[in-house]
Parts: structure tokens; C-alpha cells; sequence
């Protein structure tokens, strides 16, 4: 049996509504990571647990949030006894431009995944670049090493894409299995 977590950081609410479709579809348990750039209670012991850990932060100035990066500093206590090796690792982010330099966010996931001696998965999906697609479909923004959505900068995040939510939880699904995959 697998168990995966979700651990994520959302400033304004769209990462939040990411990382719930991402949990929905692997079947995970979010791990909120607050504006101060803690865990709550309980956090690290779940994180621990986990047989597949994916990470999720908005991209802030071609980066992933100030909050995250605390988390993935204080993650050295585990890296140190190499306590998530072999997890199987996975990432997604938001951020307001349709680029708004997200791969840069991804990329700094998976180096942190590496870091802790992982196994990265990639949301393995086509991208949705052919003329008749529409904003809504699959794999719009055409990510292969995570997940990743676009919210307006004036868009609550009730007002998400629903293809980029439909990718996040498709994407879920594809840790699950990987994770069960990796488990046997």
C-alpha cells in the first residue's frame, strides 16, 4: 500500500486549488505549508510516511515561493539521514503569465527531489498544441516534467481553468500509479 502527500505552498489561493486537484487524483493528503513557511503540526511525520511526496509552489519572481524554499531548507534534516530516499518525487506550480518562467520552478522541485536521492515523475502527458485546442483541454500550457496552470493576475482562484485543473488531477493519477508501481 502507498500512501502520497502533497505538500505545497499557495499564496493567494490558486496553488491551494492545484494542489487539491493534484491530491484528488493520487488520492493524497495535503500538507499546507503556511505564510510563515512552516508545516503544521504532524507535517514532517506524514511527509515520512509517504511513499511518493509532490511538491507544489507558485512561481514568484522565477522561482518558487519564499515559504517553499524554507521548507526545502528545513528538509535538510531528513536529506542529512537520507530519510526520503528512493520516495518517488513528483511537482507542479501556478503562476500568472502563461510562461512566467514556471520550467524554472519545476526544474528547482526536481533538484530537490534529487537532493534527497528520489525518484522524479513527469505528468507524462501529450501537450494540447494543435489548432482546434482550446484553453480548456488537457496539457494546454505543454508540460512534460510537472504539472502547471495559468491564473490571470486579477482571477480568484474560483476562477481556475478547468484544463489546468483536469491536468493537475490527471497528473495526481499518474504519481498514484507510479507509485504503486515503484512499491511492488
Amino acid at each position: 500500500m502507498t500512501s502520497i502527500a502533497v505538500v505545497y505552498h499557495s499564496g493567494y489561493g490558486h496553488t491551494r486549488r492545484l494542489a487539491q486537484a493534484v491530491a484528488e487524483g493520487a488520492g493524497a493528503e495535503l500538507v499546507a505549508i503556511d505564510a510563515e513557511g512552516n508545516l503544521a503540526e504532524g507535517g514532517w511525520e506524514t511527509l515520512a510516511g509517504a511513499s511518493a511526496i509532490i511538491f507544489g509552489s507558485p512561481t514568484y519572481m522565477a522561482g518558487p515561493s519564499w515559504q517553499f524554499k524554507k521548507f526545502a531548507d528545513a528538509s535538510s534534516k531528513p536529506w542529512f539521514s537520507q530519510a526520503w530516499k528512493d520516495k518517488v518525487f513528483a511537482g507542479f506550480t501556478n503562476s500568472a503569465s502563461i510562461n512566467g518562467d514556471k520550467q524554472i520552478t519545476l526544474d528547482y522541485l526536481f533538484h530537490v527531489a534529487m537532493q534527497h536521492g528520489g525518484l522524479w515523475v513527469g505528468n507524462g502527458m501529450m501537450p494540447a498544441n494543435a489548432k482546434a485546442t482550446t484553453r480548456n483541454d488537457v496539457n494546454w500550457m505543454g508540460s512534460f516534467s510537472g504539472s502547471m496552470s495559468q491564473s490571470p493576475s486579477d482571477a480568484s482562484a474560483a476562477e481556475m481553468f478547468a484544463g489546468d485543473l483536469e491536468t493537475g488531477r490527471l497528473f495526481g493519477q499518474r504519481v498514484a500509479v507510479v507509485a504503486q508501481r515503484w512499491a511492488r
